[in-house]
């Protein structure tokens, strides 16, 4: 699983006019749907919520289903339904109101937080603080830096952006992003395309994918991103909230927030603990590998920030700023399609 593939590769710059014509024909429905909240209660006086994935759960999500589980969002007055996303993602469930809060990344967003076709979402909390995707490679390739991949065959979302990124990074080690051998695939399991030689390297995020490939004994090479460039290290993934949600009834937002940071501080506090209300949400997940997960995320959840969800307008910014530099989207206003209002230290 490599950053919930499917949302990523299917919510491109191709899909936003369904996108942004699914929040247009929502009409009065996507009103009342991002803030079912404003003046509404479910059955025992609770405010109904909905919460989107990004695809389908995993130890990015743990959070949420440990806030749910150990009745954080009941303390709250809300009442959360946890929603598997379609194959477009959260995003488009978020921007109609069919959802009010989701699971999306930064560099999915930059296609759709400027310009005429701009989704009425937000960012409102980082669920992993540093970005801590990259390459992986089987260390036979002797891939150890962005321009060993010259040569190599590279599993390709064929996005502008995620390619934008892999050209900088080989280009700053030094090498020719024309010699590396874009292959148009989705993969959807590591290990058998890295040992079967389908492909020789992979976008993936360690957490999942890279524990995945540890445990199952391969030799491996890998770099993050964020090492060759700190621009890269944006944030992803983030939870997203509805923006008239936003404007509309900032104390169910703030509810949300506080019960959901409370179930991501019990995953640091307790990854196997927490692994194991994910086990009980998902049962068909891989014990061994979501234990391996929860453990590695819980010193990435938050770092070095001074609390889990804090977003730094500098680092959001910064790559908002390399996007449009590079022609992948219109001009970002600085803190487009970020609201800070609701994680504070």
């Amino acid at each position: 699983m490599t950053k919930q593939t499917m949302s990523r590769r299917a919510f491109s710059l191709s899909a936003l006019a369904g996108a942004t014509a699914l929040a247009g024909c929502a009409g009065t429905g996507a009103q009342a749907g991002s803030s079912h909240s404003a003046g509404s209660t479910a059955s025992g006086g609770l405010t109904p919520v909905t919460f989107a994935l990004d695809w389908t759960p995993n130890t990015n999500h743990t959070g949420v289903y440990v806030a749910s589980e150990r009745g954080y969002y009941r303390d709250a007055g809300l009442d959360v339904t946890i929603l598997q996303a379609p194959e477009n993602g959260a995003d488009p469930l978020v921007a109609a109101g069919d959802a009010q809060f989701g699971v999306s990344f930064q560099d999915t967003m930059a296609a759709y937080v400027t310009g005429d076709e701009a989704l009425p979402v937000s960012a409102v909390a980082a669920i992993i603080q540093h970005n801590t995707s990259g390459i992986i490679s089987l260390a036979e390739k002797g891939i150890e830096s962005p321009a060993k991949m010259m040569d190599h065959t590279y599993a390709t979302w064929e996005l502008p952006i995620e390619q934008g990124v892999i050209q900088r990074c080989v280009e700053a080690d030094g090498g020719d992003f024309s010699r590396v051998k874009m292959v148009p695939s989705t993969v959807t399991d590591e290990v058998s395309a890295l040992s079967s030689n389908q492909v020789d390297s992979i976008w993936i995020y360690w957490a999942w994918a890279g524990e995945k490939c540890r445990l199952a004994g391969l030799d491996t090479n890998y770099f993050a991103f964020a090492d060759i460039d700190g621009v890269f290290d944006y944030y992803t993934p983030v939870i997203i909230a509805n923006n008239d949600l936003i404007k509309d009834d900032p104390k169910t937002v703030q509810a949300f927030m506080d019960a959901t940071r409370r179930g991501y501080e019990d995953c640091i506090e307790d990854p196997d603990g927490a692994a194991e209300v994910l086990l009980k949400a998902a049962p068909e997940l891989e014990r061994e590998l979501v234990l391996a997960s929860q453990r590695y995320l819980a010193d990435q959840y938050q770092a070095d920030a001074a609390a889990w969800g804090l977003i730094d307008q500098n680092r959001w910014d910064a790559f908002f700023g390399w996007v449009s530099e590079q022609g992948f989207a219109p001009k970002i206003p600085s803190g487009a399609g970020l609201v800070t209002d609701f994680i504070k230290a």
